[in-house]
Order: structure tokens, then sequence, then C-alpha cells
């Protein structure tokens, strides 16, 4: 459905699933927002990079910004997300009873997968990105590579994800570039980072130097002597 459904529609709300924003509309529509890796909105913004602009009835414009033009809005149903295949089929949310460490290990069991481009399809997990993959496959002693994650290993690894993404919404986010909160502050979790970007430093925990690989097409830091398999 187009965006030229917004005109004249009431925004209910703003919640989220994963990294998807979904805002109610009435007539039982929903507006889905993505930032992709550098969206952002600001408002009565004026900028090259500026894709789309809202009219608001305050007489404010609120412009969404994407450099590198991966983001995305659309508007569908409510609960209509057919044509948002991420979407549709996200996992249960980290930090969550839905996340559970059983129904987890079961799905790593059922695929052959490497594991972290598993985790970066949102199916066993919502809202594992990149970063965070890295980090948690670090902290459960697991190979980027790996095809088959047991149960006691898929435990370690949900353990991993909860605690590395509440240190990181503990310090406010990771900010490289483009990242930032709404003040405009950048999140303090970046220096906090053990494997991701860190390739060519010593392992905290074996002082093996880390190893940067392309894995699923994403850069893949991880310790080849820790995280063996």
């Amino acid at each position: 459905m187009g965006l030229e459904l917004l005109a004249g529609r009431r925004v209910l709300g703003v919640g989220r699933r994963g990294k998807f924003m979904i805002a109610p509309l009435d007539e039982d529509l929903e507006l889905i927002l993505h930032l992709g890796m550098t969206g952002s909105f600001r408002f009565d913004l004026e900028d090259p990079h500026v894709r789309a602009k809202l009219s608001l009835d305050d007489g404010r414009t609120l412009s969404f910004r994407d450099v590198r033009r991966f983001g995305r809005m659309a508007v569908v149903e409510s609960g209509d997300y057919g044509g948002i295949p991420t979407l549709k089929m996200l996992g249960p949310e980290p930090l969550t009873d839905d996340f559970d460490p059983d129904r987890f290990a079961a799905k790593l069991k059922r695929t052959s997968a490497p594991i972290k481009p598993y985790l970066l399809s949102q199916r066993p997990v919502a809202g594992v990105g990149n970063i965070y993959a890295d980090e948690a496959l670090w902290l459960a002693w697991i190979n980027p590579t790996s095809r088959a994650v047991g149960k006691a290993r898929a435990h370690a690894l949900h353990a991993a994800i909860n605690e590395v993404l509440g240190a990181a919404i503990e310090r406010e986010g990771t900010t490289f570039s483009d990242y930032a909160m709404l003040d405009g502050e950048s999140g303090r979790n970046a220096d906090f980072l053990i494997a991701y970007g860190r390739a060519g430093t010593p392992c905290p925990r074996c002082r093996t130097p880390l190893r940067k690989i392309t894995l699923g097409g994403r850069g893949t830091t991880y310790c080849p002597k820790c995280q063996r398999r």
C-alpha cells in the first residue's frame, strides 16, 4: 500500500518489533518504519539525503534522512506483514519471556546454516544485528561459522545475547558514525566491545589476535582459539 494513504491519518502511537518501528494509524492501518543502517528522523531538516517528508498538523515537517538508502517506509493494513517478509518472520523479542532458551535451542537444531548468518536472519530471535552477534558469539565461545550448536551451547548463546543486549541498552547503544540518541548524544557502548571491530587485537581471554572474515556478506570478528567450533 502506498505512502499516499498517510494523508489525513492520525498516528495513534509508536511501537517496535525487532528493528522495525510500527505506528498504528486510524482506519485500521499501520505505518511501518525501518531505519536501515543510517536512517534517522529530524524535524524541519533540509538535507540532500532526505528521502521522505511528513507534514504534521502543527506545521512542522518530519524528515526521514537516509544516507545509504537501506531504510524503508510502508503503510499496511494492521497486522498484514505479507509484503515485509523480515517483519513477518521475526523471532521472539530478546530480554522477554518469549525468548525461551529451550525453544531457541530447538530452532538452532533445525537449521544447517552457519550460526551467525542465521542470527542475522532475525528468525531465531529479533533485533540481533552484526555488532551484537559478534559480541554474543564471542561471549558464548561459539565459532560464527558453526553449523551445529548443541543444547548446552545454545543455552550459553541465549544467555550471552541477553547479556550483550542488556549491557548495550544500559549504555544507551553503540555509536560509530550515524547512531545518536534523541538528544543527539552518542551511545557509550562502543568502548566496551570485545570482538566487533577489534580484529588484530588480543583476545581478552587467551591473547590470540582476533581474526576478521566475511560471512554471509558481513564482516565478522572472532577468536580463532577460543571460538574453534
